[in-house]
């Protein structure tokens, strides 16, 4: 076994960076080389993503980790999923790709299922109806001028791939959220494409994680001062599924909050659920790692409490987090709970505003402090973690004995030991940084530097990563 150093590119909802891994006996260690913010931008009528912005950001994090190690043996690249950019016939982007929260496609999921059933849908893709999804998008965007003269469709990740060494690769694991994807073949579903007109040529070949996608281009060469031959390896670019392989799991009898922006609750399997039942309870089939199945459930998640400490910054109000989970953490427990998942939660906006109409329309009273807004939101999460855990075992049979919190989210320990307390299971919080160790501990095993498991990659993460364990606390069990 060998040490390498390689560049992790993880790009989230709210944010992007670089992280320089260090992989060798005994160490795997991460370096924040930049840090850049990400969010819609509103032209005109539309939502869209600056994406040349965060590629700016990734050169200049590449050029960076040049400079403190000299040279990378790899690239990964891992953002979030179902967003995608059009090229035309000549390589180039047709415009800036739009924001799964843009309205366009308000009321067109439903128009999709009055043509293909749910459970014909379901059984094909095992994925669970969110009304921004690929298909959607792409069912909104018929008839625009932009896909008329698409040549090609790549998603965030495979975009940014493709700038970087000018390869046209669809990476597996971000692929399957597109509701697009055969979940059994483990690749696209033609016949579904052509039953709602998306054209199948639009769709690169598919490849799985650690497979070499490219080398970085000479231009990107000149523009980061990087030298040699450095190939840009496909790790799980849906950053939940990078975020899996950083689950220090001993064992498979685990549940996972990957809990950032979004809360992904679920199990991993060896197989996807498409039963009837799975899909009445809306759990998702995105593919993993290793011919694995991420079974799970979006939960609305921090997306509430960075909307809440946005809201309550612009109005001058003294927001700090940390501050606030501290206070909450003496209001009483469920003096107001919401469902974190109801759609009025999903755009930007007025959140606390949102939350306490919630609660005057379920003859709740409202919030009446930011601590009070933070305690309904975490009080809120816990349950809505509880639920979707409980129905993650009896769908796919999986019994749990652990669940195990990664992401931002793991930070926060007033809400791991809610979900503790909620679950009735121990939760063993971190690491923080599991996406981004998932996506070196792929690119370290395409290059030989570790065992070759998902087994083994998790114990190298037991073994070098600090984690916090909250057993469950009976007396204040909801």
């Amino acid at each position: 076994m060998t040490s390498v150093v390689v560049a992790a590119v993880d790009v989230g909802a709210s944010s992007g960076r670089t992280m320089i891994g260090r992989v060798g006996p005994g160490q795997l260690d991460l370096t924040e080389t930049n840090r850049y913010a990400n969010g819609p931008v509103r032209i005109l009528e539309t939502l869209h993503w600056d994406i040349l912005a965060i590629y700016r950001g990734i050169l200049d994090g590449l050029h960076l980790a040049g400079r403190a190690v000299g040279r990378l043996d790899s690239v990964g690249i891992d953002t979030w999923a179902i967003d995608y950019g059009l090229l035309d016939s000549d390589g180039a982007l047709l415009g800036n790709p739009v924001h799964y929260r843009d309205t366009r496609t308000d009321g067109v999921m439903d128009k999709v299922l009055a043509d293909i059933p749910a459970a014909e849908l379901y059984a094909t893709t095992g994925l669970q109806l969110l009304p921004f999804n690929t298909i959607y998008q792409l069912v909104a965007a018929a008839g625009s001028a932009q896909l008329a003269a698409a040549r090609r469709l790549l998603l965030i990740p495979d975009l940014l791939a493709y700038w970087l060494t000018g390869v046209e690769r669809a990476e597996l694991t971000n692929a399957s959220a597109t509701q697009l994807l055969d979940a059994r073949r483990r690749d696209w579903a033609a016949e579904l494409m052509r039953r709602v007109n998306v054209p199948a040529d639009l769709f690169p070949a598919v490849c799985e994680p650690g497979e070499r996608i490219g080398e970085l281009l000479p231009s990107v060469l000149d523009t980061t001062a990087l030298t040699g031959s450095i190939p840009v390896i496909a790790v799980g670019s849906h950053d939940t599924a990078s975020a899996l392989v950083g689950v220090p799991a001993a064992g498979d009898r685990f549940a996972y909050i990957s809990s950032g922006t979004w809360s992904l609750v679920g199990v991993e399997l060896d197989r996807p659920v498409l039963t009837e039942d799975s899909r009445r309870a809306n759990f998702t089939n995105e593919l993993g790692v290793d011919g694995t199945a991420r079974y799970l459930r979006n939960v609305m998640g921090l997306w509430l409490l960075q909307e809440c400490l946005r809201t309550w910054r612009a109005a001058g109000v003294a927001a700090d987090l940390e501050t606030l989970l501290r206070e909450a953490a003496s209001v009483p427990a469920f003096t107001a709970v919401i469902d974190p998942d109801d759609p009025v939660f999903l755009p930007p906006g007025d959140m606390p505003a949102r939350i306490a109409e919630v609660c005057r329309r379920l003859e709740q009273d409202p919030p009446k402090s930011p601590a009070h807004t933070v305690r309904c939101i975490v009080d809120s999460l816990a349950l809505a973690y509880r639920r979707t855990v409980r129905q993650a075992q009896q769908l796919s049979r999986r019994e749990v004995d652990v669940i195990h919190v990664v992401g931002g989210g793991a930070r926060n320990s007033l809400l791991c030991q809610l979900t503790a307390d909620a679950c009735g299971l121990p939760v063993v919080a971190g690491p923080v940084e599991a996406t981004a160790l998932g996506n070196v501990l792929i690119q370290a095993r395409a290059l030989g530097a570790t065992g070759e498991s998902l087994a083994e990659l998790r114990g190298v993460l037991r073994e070098t990563q600090q984690l916090h364990r909250y057993e469950p606390r009976p007396d204040e069990k909801a």
